[in-house]
Order: C-alpha cells, then structure tokens, then sequence
C-alpha cells in the first residue's frame, strides 16, 4: 500500500480541517482571520478583521474610500444573505451636469468626479453588528498596528506607485506626502506606515467607546456618516479642482449630506440550480448575473470528460461569455431604479434560443438578446491595440494589460498587473461562512485625503451617460459593479464560498474555478491552479471603457495544440505568461470538513486552517 499522495501536483496543499479556514489575497490578513477564529471569534468577525487588514496591505487594489457586495450564511438565519456595501452616486452626479455642463462623453476614471459614497465601513460595521460577536477595537487592532508600525510592500505595490509617480509629483501632493514620502518610489519589501491612516481608526475608536458592543459600532458608523470623517470628506471634494484623466481638473460632487443619507443594506441573493448546486450572486447592481448566465447556457453542453484546458472547454466557455456580458451591457443596472429581468435571462426557453448562436466558429459580434421592454445596447468603442492598466495617469483598467514606463518594454515582467481588487473567503467551525470582494479606493483612484489618510474610489466611471440605459448615471443609484463574491449551495446545504478580483476577468476566473471542480473533479487548490484565460471581447467597465473583439488572452501554460486550434475556430489568442490569469481563492463546507485555497499568481494570496 502507498501512502504518496496520489493527487496531481498543486503549488500549495488544499487546506483541510474541522476548525476553521480563511483564504485571502494577501497572507498578513490570512494569518490575521485566522487569529480570530483562533481567539474566540466567528467568521464574521474574522472577515471584518481582514477586510480592514487588506485596505491597509494592499493599498493599490482597496481601501477605506471604496465599495464592496458581500454574501453571507449565518447558521442562525438559516439562509444566504448579501450585504451591499456599493455606495451610490451623489445627489450633483447627473447627466446633464457631467455630459451637457462638462462636455465629457465618459465619466473619467480618476480624480473626484468619478466617487460613489464609500461603502465599505458601514457594511462591515452592519456585519459585525447583526452577525459577528466581537467588540469594534478588537477587530480593528491589527490594521491600525500595520498602518501605525508598517508592513512589508509587495512589489506590485511598488510598480503601481512607480506608474502615477509623476501624477503624484505634479498634480496630487496629498498622495506623494503618503507614498513618496522618502523622496522616492518606495522599494519592493520596505516596511511601509500609514499613520494618518491609524489615527483616522483610532479616532473613530476614540469617539465612539463606551456602552455595549452594539451602541458602539452604532456611534462609530456616525462619526463615519455624519462626523469627521464626512466632514473631511465633504472639504476635500469642495476644495480646489484636482487633475483626473480628462486632462482637466474638476472639483468633486460628494458631501457629507450625501454621506449621512445612506447605509449598507441587506438583500437576498439571485440564484440559479446547476445539477445539485445552488449558485447563488448578488443583485444585477453588480455583473455577477453574468455567471449565472453562463451557467445556463452552458448546462445545455456535455462537460464531463473534457479537457478543463482543452479547446472544446475554452471555446464553449468564452463563447458563453461573450453573451452573458453582451446582455450584461445591456440589461444590468441597479433594480431600484430600473427593472432588470432577472427571471427572463436565467430562464430555460430565453437561453435555448441563446444557446443556438453558440457553433464552432467564434464570433467577433456583440449579440445581446431581445428582451421587449427591457434594455439598451451598448455601443462598444472599439480599440485598434492592447489593454492598458494604469498608465502614468492612474486610469484605466488595474486588472490586466501592461503598465507603461515602468520597466524596459522587452523585460518579461514588463505590464504584468495582478489584480485591482481583494477577495477573502471564510468559514468556522459552526458553519458560518462569509465571502466578499473588497475594491475601489485604492492608491491610484483619486489624491489622498490629508486629513484621513486614504483617498476616495472611482465606481462612478462604470455608469453610462445615456438617460435610456440601464446604468445611465442618475444621483443616488448604485453603479453596475464588476465586484462579485459568490456561494453555492449543495443538495440544498450552503457548501463553497468563492471569489476572484478581476474586474470584468472576475466572472469569466469563476465559472471556470467552478467547472474545473464540478466536471473535472478538481479540488480547490488543483482548481485555482489549473491554466486560465479571458476574452477582452466585450467593452471594458472601465474608462476608456474600449472592447477587443475576439480577443482571447490565454495563460502560456495551455498547450501549444489548443492556442493552435482555438485560433482555427477564429479566437484572436494572446498569450500571456505561465501564472498571469485568475486571482482566484475559495473555502467550502462538507460536514464537518472545511476546506480551502488560494491563488499562486503574483506570490502573496494565501490560505489557512486546521
């Protein structure tokens, strides 16, 4: 009898275990949920802690100023949740004021034109209140220690910084006194502070003790509504113009009045059966329909016994794609303020007539489907060359692409972006389970707040300056997010939590995880670290919002074979290195066992557990 493990080889063992796992972008917030659950804490607790942790660690993919959709099962509900935490447009974001008054066709992606009201805090402050257990010091101790003492940058940190250097110098001194503070771009590995970060934290602590548990996370969500974090807010965006991607700066459109006027809130998740699994997305106020779309069409097709990384695969898989994003542009958009049919786009007689558009042939056309009554195409700009991640003006898609400028063009490490988003994954031993991708707000959106230590996001650049869109701009209506967390039931019992940052690659990464492990039979390391790919063939989310038809970007360890005959089929392949597609992490719950997995790619996510 051999004792050698007989699986396939994975660059990190699958976590197994009974207690606890936590799965994350970065390993400092790993180790730092896993501390909590260690000490006592749920698994909400655990990811408020991490989510607090991330915007201090991984400054250019997140932070305070940003947005996030979480979903959640908590064993004493019975029953997925999601919590939104996507803020929504200010009362001045408007059309007329935007397109007719500034004469922009876009809304840029940088600068203070494009922020919602930041959403993160409140939805983590509405978590730990109904769900978790533990008091708002305690999970705020460790990200207030890493912004006061310092942590060690990851290099992707560095080269981001090295990007809007000049940005920083020239136009946004409040970014270059935080991230250039030595005189220089900060090297790979220094121990970096923010310390006006942790005093923003500890003021907050300050003002807000005493009391229960719960009267102070009460206070503290004020004192970020209503106090000084919205005063400071409100001053910054009145002050003078700031330089954004126009080339002209603008002054911003947020105030505290717009601040105090909203809180996260609860909803419940749009689902769709897949043989014994529930999938289960947030509302059509972010892409993560998209999934379950695929997920239709591609029920339709035999997958069992086909190559996860074969062509077969990755045709029917990207050519599904394509539609599902194709009425993603179409019908998504924030269902307070328009109807979005849901129930039409899962269902089996809209997705039989869809299903037939799918042959052997790639298509190079953006085919959404007809829905009367409901909808508007987008028109797709088309761009004559590679995606662009933030350029030396910070916009631009972060997720993918090449940076410019910030290593010799024929370096092989040259433009390689790993992600403009965090995702954690987290469950306890009482079968609580939280999934949540954290975004926006992050160091190359708009200058840093003096005052705070963090800088507002750019969600806003996602809505459509067309009154007849489903995500045309209007004030107080959430933008149509790429951010996407998902959970799937099995037999009927909440069993895997999973996520990936990615922009518009994140709904094409979760499919393809979640295939490779339904049809493949992959564990979940073995799933993450299986070759991936994405097409670019649809218009970006984000500014300048350009679309690559056909254009399938492929990871360089798919086979020589498949590239060939997937280019026969018609796809526009690109290849791109060994390990640069998927950001992927993922925790699951069968029994009393609890598993979990994180993504290789770029050196830094990690999972943990016993």
């Amino acid at each position: 009898m051999s004792f050698v493990n007989p699986d396939p080889f994975t660059t990190r063992p699958e976590i197994d275990g009974t207690f606890g796992v936590v799965a994350s972008t970065h390993w400092i917030a790993t180790a730092v949920g896993m501390g909590v659950l260690e000490r006592g804490g749920n698994a909400f607790d655990a990811g408020v802690a991490t989510a607090f942790v991330l915007q201090v660690v991984e400054p250019h993919l997140n932070g305070p100023g940003g947005d996030v959709p979480v979903i959640l099962h908590d064993v004493r509900v019975g029953r997925p949740q999601v919590v939104c935490g996507q803020g929504p447009a200010p009362q001045a974001a408007t059309i007329a004021h935007v397109r007719d008054h500034l004469g922009l066709d876009l809304v840029p992606g940088t600068g203070l034109l494009a922020p919602c009201v930041p959403g993160t805090f409140d939805a983590y402050m509405l978590i730990l209140r109904d769900h978790g257990t533990w008091r708002l010091a305690d999970v705020l101790e460790a990200a207030i220690a890493y912004a006061r003492d310092g942590f060690p940058l990851v290099e992707r940190v560095s080269a981001t910084i090295a990007t809007v250097e000049g940005l920083f110098r020239e136009h946004w001194p409040s970014s270059a006194h935080v991230y250039l503070k030595e005189g220089g771009v900060p090297a790979p590995g220094t121990l970096f502070t923010n310390p006006v970060l942790a005093e923003t934290y500890a003021r907050i602590l300050r003002e807000a003790a005493g009391g229960s548990r719960e009267q102070e996370i009460e206070r503290a969500r004020r004192i970020w509504s209503q106090g000084f974090v919205a005063e400071a807010i409100d001053g910054f965006c009145r002050g003078e113009p700031v330089m954004d991607v126009t080339g002209t700066p603008h002054r911003g459109l947020l105030t505290g009045a717009d601040m105090a006027a909203w809180q996260a809130s609860v909803e419940e998740p749009i689902g769709y059966e897949y043989g014994r699994y529930t999938v289960l997305k947030a509302g059509p106020w972010t892409q993560g329909l998209a999934t379950l779309q695929q997920l239709a069409l591609l029920k339709g097709f035999s997958l069992d016994g086909l190559d996860p990384a074969g062509p077969d695969f990755i045709h029917l898989q990207v050519e599904c794609a394509k539609l599902a994003f194709a009425d993603r542009d179409t019908f998504y958009g924030d269902p307070a303020f328009v109807d979005v049919p849901v129930e039409t786009l899962l269902s089996d007689s809209y997705n039989d007539g869809r299903r037939k558009l799918v042959t052997g042939t790639a298509s190079l056309e953006q085919r959404p489907g007809t829905i009367p009554g409901f909808g508007k195409a987008l028109d797709a700009r088309v761009s004559d060359g590679a995606r662009t991640a933030v350029g030396s003006s910070g916009a631009g898609e972060p997720t993918v692409g090449r940076i410019e400028a910030t290593v010799p063009p024929d370096d092989a490490r040259a433009g390689v972006v790993r992600g403009d988003t965090v995702h954690f994954d987290i469950i306890d031993r009482h079968g609580n389970m939280i999934a949540a991708t954290p975004s926006g707000g992050w160091l190359q959106s708009s200058p840093v707040i003096p005052a705070l230590g963090f800088c507002l996001g750019t969600r806003a650049q996602m809505f459509v300056l067309d009154e007849g869109h489903p995500a045309a701009l209007a004030p107080g209506k959430r933008p149509r997010s790429t951010l996407s967390p998902t959970m799937a039931l099995r037999d009927g019992a909440p069993y895997l939590a999973w996520g990936s940052p990615g922009g518009d690659q994140q709904d094409q990464w979760i499919p393809q995880f979640f295939l490779r492990h339904v049809h493949a039979g992959m564990n979940l390391q073995a799933a993450i670290d299986a070759p991936a790919w994405h097409t670019e063939h649809f218009p970006s989310s984000f500014w300048p919002r350009t679309a690559r038809p056909g254009v399938v970007v492929v990871e360089n360890r798919v086979s020589l074979e498949t590239i060939a005959e997937l280019r026969r089929r018609g796809h526009v392949v690109e290849v791109g290195s060994d390990w640069s597609e998927g950001r992927l992490t993922a925790a699951s719950r069968d029994g009393r066992r609890l598993r979990a997995a994180a993504n290789p790619r770029g050196m830094q996510g990690y999972a943990a557990g016993r």
